[in-house]
């Protein structure tokens, strides 16, 4: 989920701990659990700070060991335990920790339902996890929170009221996406009809989804609007041949290799040796597979230059 909906979540767990007559009756213990919760909501995040190292260490560590299992205990300790000192509320520890807890859960979670996904049982496994049910940005549980939030803070609405009806609403429409999405998969097996894995994805609209499917030989791509499925592009698998497998020790490759999971390669030859491109063809928009690794050899099958990242302007879709 976007880092917006993230901190405003924050905001509205801060409301929803009013329901507890501990922290509706201390503002002492309010005002902390309001930072406790906002900073919790965003914490697993921090680790974009790893871009300073570059793409490749970026794309290894995001949303991996910040979003594991021991974190989910981890963040909520050091958050608690620094605002408990410091708001001098160490016997309100248990409170802090409870709803710093539910904070950062909650954003895995929300990371968890969308397409890019997280590595959430790290150390047990480096599975990347995506169950492909919400957007990135899903304008009605923003609006729904906002409207909660301003209307609690700006208008003095209850909120043992205002925020449990919130989060109710909100776990509905995930049990609507849900739903959506496992009626999408059906869909688009029947109108193919072939077998292999399939994928579908949610896109802001509630209605527009897209889909992609991996047979031994082909992946299929295209998009779902209300009832209708369209294909839109097919792409062939490609063997690795000496040219593709020339780039698999570089270092974007590898990283690439270590996220990706609809793997799509080619390459071309170019005026002074070979491009080789490889994209999650997952992410696929506009007739056009935007993340991947593009490497360029020599005629001796060096590696001259890569490139990892997205093939596209930062405000373009997919938002993943």
């Amino acid at each position: 989920m976007d880092t917006g909906s993230h901190l405003l979540l924050g905001v509205t767990l801060a409301g929803l701990a009013h329901i507890t007559p501990a922290v509706a009756n201390d503002p002492a213990l309010a005002q902390a659990l309001m930072i406790a919760t906002v900073v919790g909501s965003h914490a697993p995040d921090f680790d974009t700070v790893a871009r300073l190292r570059g793409i490749s260490f970026y794309i290894r560590f995001h949303r991996g060991i910040t979003h594991s299992i021991p974190a989910l205990f981890l963040w909520p300790l050091i958050i608690s335990l620094s605002l408990s000192w410091g708001f001098g509320l160490m016997g309100q520890f248990g409170i802090l920790y409870g709803w710093t807890l539910l904070a950062v859960v909650l954003h895995v979670f929300l990371d968890m339902l969308n397409a890019y996904g997280v590595q959430c049982i790290r150390p047990i496994s480096k599975r990347w996890v995506h169950l492909d049910v919400l957007a990135i940005f899903e304008p009605l549980v923003f609006a729904v929170h906002l409207a909660a939030a301003i209307w609690w803070i700006a208008f003095r609405g209850d909120p043992s009221v205002l925020f449990p009806v919130a989060y109710a609403m909100t776990l509905v429409y995930i049990g609507v996406r849900a739903w959506q999405h496992h009626r999408n998969v059906k869909r688009v097996v029947r109108a193919l009809e072939t077998r292999g894995i399939s994928h579908v994805f949610p896109s802001i609209h509630p209605f527009h989804w897209r889909f992609v499917v991996e047979t031994e030989e082909l992946f299929y791509t295209g998009r779902i609007e209300y009832t209708r499925v369209i294909l839109e592009d097919v792409y062939p698998k490609q063997q690795r041949d000496a040219i593709i497998q020339a780039t698999v020790g570089v270092d974007g490759v590898r990283a690439f290799l270590g996220f990706a999971q609809r793997i799509h390669v080619t390459w071309k030859e170019i005026a002074d040796g070979y491009e080789v491109t490889w994209s999650d063809v997952r992410f696929w928009y506009n007739r056009k597979l935007p993340f991947g690794v593009d490497v360029v050899l020599d005629r001796d099958l060096n590696v001259v230059d890569h490139r990892l990242g997205w093939r596209k302007k930062a405000w373009d879709p997919p938002f993943v």
